[in-house]
């Protein structure tokens, strides 16, 4: 087995990891370089997928302000959210946007080349930058691609290994993070990467999923990984279920019609003709993402059908291509004419609230291990994330874990103790024949058929305890402790433990907040007040000073 050592590790290609790998090698002298490992293609994340924007709170944006955007996030995570983590990450909006500027990121402007701002659910004011019309992941992560490519051909402080899958945690006998055992999946061998900092940026889990906005890459390894090295998670029983997918499957996921489409002046329209949501909501179509899902899942089982329509045909045509182009087209290439039919649309799993449990800064429950982006949780989002959130934290907390890199001593230690050399080993000798594919393809599609289910959109202790049981006997069957031989082993070995955390977690919470509904809940779901939510958390705050 080769061994190699780096100053810092970084798992993952989003947003977030890209991010902090050129914040990293600008900012920091660093005697061994980055590392950044993806188990696909540098350009392949769950970050390039995000359609709406992520938020700004811009001094030039007069009708919003911080305390605006702290009570919107409040609300919509139904008070769980960490409101000192709230306020730091929207104070830091203004530089993490002028940032990606300065990194090329084009963010679509008027005619008087002033930012444009849009508006999705549960926000006050709008505030939501986007660029490319509806592709501003794509166009974020496509900037930093090639800042990251600059730097691996120029200065050449980043490595970059694809196709490369993180598989263990080195974990000492003192319980901190010294690097991780990479799996190749081209060559089939196995690399020993020593490092004093070691970064999850996996993304999300939303393959553990039967229906998912998510791309096939979402299965959730940096959670796998962290669960095996015993650090701590929190909130894995806040799933998002994004309310608007395109209701047509396409491979591995389905195609997410946007947020920002509601928000440009769509609305959702059942079997009967009827816009629904005023049945619901008081902000209709423009309420939390939890609110609106359940809305449509018993509009669906009302009326004993498995879709409920999005009328765009509400937004003139012009507009709807210009601020949309990539649903315009990919609801083109389904045969559906967004400006005279309506778009079949449900529920899809889209986002993890929980992960592993971080500060804002990434730190975890291990030491010299970090997290961020959708892998972490730093308690932003509570039970339910405000609509474009999630790009933003992913900068915000990149910037500031470096930061606290800035002042660690990151040189390699030559002393490895015996718990890494045992499991070193075990992957040394390792010569098990591969599961066949057959049977993994078997494993996910029972993963997703249960998940789906029994741990959906509602939830409740029989369903629950079905789902645990079903997962369990997969488990088994797959054994956990047997060493990998492919790259698809690897991943339902991650599925499986993600399962089990938000099965586990589920089971756990007895009553309705946010995103988990359990129809079993002895108390009605949690709708608190804006109000009411700053004033627990500011009888929070003076009672932890």
């Amino acid at each position: 087995m080769k061994h190699s050592k780096y100053s810092v590790i970084i798992v993952g290609s989003g947003v977030a990891g890209l991010y902090a790998a050129i914040k990293l090698s600008e900012s920091i002298a660093l005697p061994d370089g980055i590392l950044l490992v993806t188990k696909s293609l540098l350009s392949e994340s769950n970050s390039r997928y995000a359609q709406g924007g992520i938020v700004g709170v811009l001094p030039e944006n007069k009708k919003d302000s911080v305390s605006l955007h702290v009570a919107d996030t409040l609300k919509a995570g139904c008070g769980l959210s960490d409101l000192n983590v709230v306020k730091f990450i929207s104070e830091n909006s203004k530089f993490a946007i002028q940032d990606l500027i300065e990194y090329g990121v084009n963010f679509d402007k008027n005619e008087k080349q002033e930012l444009t701002f849009t508006l999705e659910g549960a926000h006050s004011v709008r505030r939501i930058l986007h660029a490319g019309g509806d592709a501003t992941g794509y166009s974020i992560e496509k900037a930093l691609v090639e800042k990251v490519k600059n730097d691996h051909s120029i200065s050449r402080n980043i490595s970059i290994y694809e196709q490369t899958h993180a598989v263990e945690l080195l974990v000492d006998s003192k319980r901190q993070c010294r690097g991780i055992i990479a799996f190749n999946a081209v060559t089939k061998e196995y690399e020993t990467i020593y490092a004093p900092a070691t970064i999850l940026a996996t993304g999300g889990t939303g393959q553990v999923y039967k229906y998912t906005t998510n791309p096939a890459v979402a299965t959730g390894d940096g959670l796998a990984l962290a669960v095996r090295a015993g650090a701590q998670i929190k909130d894995m029983e806040f799933i998002q279920f994004h309310p608007t997918a395109l209701s047509i499957d396409n491979d591995d996921s389905r195609f997410l019609i946007s947020e920002s489409v509601r928000g440009e002046g769509a609305k959702l329209i059942n079997k009967d003709g009827e816009y629904f949501m005023e049945r619901y909501h008081e902000q209709k179509d423009l309420a939390s993402r939890d609110i609106v899902t359940r809305s449509i899942y018993a509009e669906m089982k009302r009326t004993g059908v498995d879709k409920v329509h999005l009328d765009a045909t509400l937004i003139p045509v012009e507009t709807f291509k210009k601020r949309f182009p990539n649903i315009y087209a990919n609801c083109l290439k389904a045969g559906i004419d967004v400006t005279r039919d309506y778009i079949p649309v449900s529920p899809a799993a889209h986002y993890c609230m929980g992960g592993i449990k971080t500060s804002v800064d990434g730190h975890t429950s291990l030491k010299n291990l970090y997290a961020i982006g959708e892998a972490a949780c730093t308690s932003l989002h509570g039970a339910n994330r405000l609509a474009s959130n999630s790009l933003l934290e992913c900068v915000v907390t990149a910037y500031e874990l470096v930061n606290r890199l800035s002042f660690c001593n990151l040189q390699n230690s030559e002393i490895i103790d015996d718990s890494i050399m045992e499991l070193i080993k075990k992957y040394s000798v390792s010569d098990d024949e591969p599961r066949s594919d057959e049977d993994m393809d078997k494993f996910i599609s029972e993963i997703k058929e249960t998940m789906w289910k029994n741990v959906g959109i509602v939830r409740d202790e029989t369903s629950l305890l079905t789902a645990l049981s079903d997962i369990n006997k997969i488990s088994s069957a797959f054994n956990l402790n047997k060493i990998c031989a492919t790259a698809k082993e690897y991943e339902v070995r991650n599925l499986i433990y993600v399962a089990k955390s938000i099965i586990n977690a589920a089971l756990k919470r007895k009553t309705s907040i946010g995103a988990h509904f359990r129809s079993d809940s002895v108390e009605e779901p949690q709708q608190k007040t804006t109000v009411e939510i700053l004033k627990e958390k500011s009888d929070e705050s003076t009672v932890t000073a």
